[in-house]
């Protein structure tokens, strides 16, 4: 089969395209023809070794955790899902080597949901990781509610354009910073844009006198410390890019495969209550593009991969 992979850490220039051996099928596995991946910064920064200490790297390394696809076959333990059945996936495995960016992967059970009806492959294949990611923050963890106000740090991005969606479909006021040349675009979201850097913490004061319920941080910046003096209830603060977070009261969030999770987003997409933002779609031979693409920062939504 075809894919992209690599056999040693770098950046994308390591990235190759060329034939990997079909994959085999596990009892509690299904096998899924794949038509579509999406990118995300873990992606290269697995690829650049930085989770190397963390976990287990069997090369050639077929690169991606996201999947939209139909399955060929389930595995013999399987009752889930039948062939035929199109599925949404984030395949995030115990070692890394077997990954999404392929006419096929086996991916465990529970790992896949059902794919939206009403969007594209390439739309789908954005959801599962960054979709994750944003609605465990929220639901799980802050537990967002109806008319509470919450402040996301970095809005316009892949999992934040899933925060500020999913953040408004629960019924919150959502505060969201983002560089000027995304502002229009927060507000069509539903977000109350600001800016991040030098005087954001004011302007969090002037946007929510009262205080805030909840913060979502996705960027990593300084806001962060100062802006936890603002919420309401200590501790509802998460972020997904700094564990020193925890130090702070709060939680930092590690998304994880759940299909439960997955089938949710399903439904809130098909509901019209959240929309994949979907900025530009490669062609599997130029993952490496994509890679490059991604690693430029500023990319607003989700970078796809179309494999067939």
């Amino acid at each position: 089969m075809k894919a992209a992979y690599y056999e040693a850490f770098g950046g994308p220039e390591v990235l190759k395209y060329g034939e990997q051996p079909e994959p085999k099928l596990g009892p509690d596995t299904v096998l899924v023809d794949i038509k579509a991946s999406s990118v995300n910064p873990v992606d290269w920064a697995v690829m650049g070794g930085y989770l190397d200490s963390m976990s287990y790297s069997h090369f050639p390394v077929i690169t991606g955790w996201d999947l939209a696809g139909v399955v060929k076959t389930p595995g013999p333990a399987v009752e889930e899902f039948q062939p035929g059945d199109e599925v949404i996936g984030y395949v995030r495995m115990d070692v890394i080597g077997h990954g999404t960016f392929a006419e096929q992967v086996a991916a465990p059970v529970r790992t896949l949901a059902r794919k939206p009806k009403n969007v594209s492959w390439e739309q789908a294949a954005t959801i599962p990781l960054t979709g994750l990611t944003a609605y465990q923050s929220l639901v799980h963890f802050l537990k967002v509610a109806d008319g509470e106000t919450v402040l996301i740090h970095g809005g316009s991005g892949g999992v934040g354009t899933y925060a500020v969606q999913i953040a408004r479909a629960r019924g919150a006021r959502v505060i969201a910073t983002a560089s000027e040349r995304n502002h229009e675009f927060l507000k069509d979201l539903g977000a109350e844009p600001t800016t991040y850097g030098e005087g954001a913490v004011e302007r969090f004061k002037a946007l929510a006198p009262d205080g805030i319920d909840a913060i979502l941080d996705l960027s990593g910046g300084d806001e962060l410390a100062p802006s936890v003096e603002l919420l309401m209830t200590p501790g509802r603060v998460v972020s997904v890019v700094n564990p020193a977070v925890k130090e702070m009261g709060g939680h930092y969030v590690f998304v994880r495969p759940d299909p439960e999770d997955l089938t949710a987003l399903t439904e809130l997409v098909e509901a019209g209550k959240v929309t994949p933002v979907l900025t530009e779609t490669f062609d599997l031979k130029d993952a490496a593009k994509a890679f490059e693409l991604s690693m430029g920062g500023h990319v607003r939504g989700k970078i796809a991969i179309r494999v067939q």
